[in-house]
């Protein structure tokens, strides 16, 4: 009996060192990623200028490549990829951030549309990942500064793009919550730009839907994969990982006029990404078209696709997932490359078929008359 509970109170002990140990790790990281300055006081990196190919990770127009008229252009905002530390933005000349987007980011994310879409993917002095893990003020605002340069570059874009009459946007995690606020404000007040908007998808983003639901007077959430001018958004959660919801649930943000609020309980869009649609239905894996893992591919590589794997429903504005337990599909063990996204896509197959669906009934939408 001795024994017996002295292995007992030896379990406890060794649990709740390792949960101690855990708490202090995040704090020490969180701690190092701090720029400790306020950000008013914070002097900015030098801004880009968007009328230069070295303000872009791709940019056919700028860079001089062959741009496919018969493609749909493809404005994509990329994930944070600079962690942090001394400052609050990311310069658009750091090496190591522009390795990560070109490395995981591009080959991942951005990929699948290029089967439909000429890609055009700004540089940008985006917010730090420490500003990603927190809602105070300081982040908050280093976030809404990134904003200015998506727009200046989105203004770019649309002076400069060369494929057909559509556009469609494309933001990743921080990306994906600047692309908002560029649809709202950019976007659905213009009706000729609202008509050429084919869809816009904020992947591994929180939208609300209040704002963009089924009824949204800027952009509805898509009901079919047939739909145009509609957004596909969705934050996916490991099932076997609940705590990540609540994680999730209190670090979303949203537009409130030019700042960001923290998003609380108002529920999120989720648009399954199996199905095209907004739907609470349980899709299996046999739906999936295939996840893959890209990372270091070079542009234009079409990676090898394992369909069949993958099954996802939404719940509660949240899209929980199954995946498959493979040494491909899993991060890459650091504490940094565990909060940005993946280095791997769990719905390449799905997000080529959807684009490629909505082009396809875009194209067949009569071209409206000219004044």
């Amino acid at each position: 009996m001795k024994r017996r509970r002295g292995l007992v109170i030896g379990g406890a002990i060794a649990t709740f060192v390792a949960l101690a140990l855990l708490y202090l790790q995040n704090d020490i990281h969180r701690d190092l990623l701090d720029p400790k300055i306020p950000f008013p006081v914070y002097q900015p990196p030098p801004a880009p200028d968007y009328a230069k190919m070295d303000a872009w990770h791709l940019n056919p127009a700028l860079a001089k490549f062959y741009a496919d008229p018969r493609k749909v252009d493809v404005f994509f905002i990329h994930a944070t990829s600079f962690n942090g530390g001394k400052s609050w933005l990311g310069a658009t000349g750091s090496n190591a951030a522009q390795e990560d987007v070109h490395r995981i980011q591009l080959p991942n994310y951005a990929a699948p549309f290029g089967i439909m879409g000429n890609i055009y993917a700004p540089k940008y002095r985006q917010a730090s990942l420490y500003t990603q893990l927190t809602l105070r003020e300081d982040a908050r605002e280093a976030r809404q500064f990134a904003y200015r340069d998506v727009e200046a570059a989105f203004r770019v874009f649309l002076k400069k793009r060369q494929g057909g009459r559509g556009f469609v946007i494309v933001g990743i995690e921080q990306g994906g919550v600047l692309a908002e606020r560029l649809i709202r404000d950019i976007v659905a007040p213009d009706p000729d730009l609202k008509q050429q908007l084919v869809a816009a998808y904020l992947l591994e983003t929180l939208v609300p839907e209040s704002q963009f639901g089924p009824q949204s007077p800027w952009l509805p959430a898509c009901m079919s994969r047939q739909q145009t001018h509609c957004l596909v958004s969705y934050v996916s959660i490991n099932s076997g990982r609940p705590d990540i919801a609540l994680q999730v649930l209190q670090k979303a943000v949203y537009w409130e006029g030019d700042e960001l609020a923290g998003l609380g309980s108002a529920k999120g869009v989720c648009v399954n990404p199996l199905l095209g649609a907004a739907s609470n239905e349980e899709v299996a894996a046999r739906h999936s078209l295939g996840a893959t893992n890209a990372t270091g591919l070079e542009w234009g590589t079409e990676p090898p696709l394992s369909p069949r794997k993958v099954s996802a429903h939404c719940l509660r504005g949240l899209l929980f997932v199954d995946k498959p337990n493979s040494p491909s599909l899993r991060d890459d063990g650091t504490w940094e490359g565990q909060r940005k996204v993946n280095p791997y896509n769990l719905f390449y197959g799905d997000l080529q078929a959807d684009i490629q669906a909505r082009w396809q009934a875009y194209q067949a939408l009569p071209v409206p008359a000219q004044p």
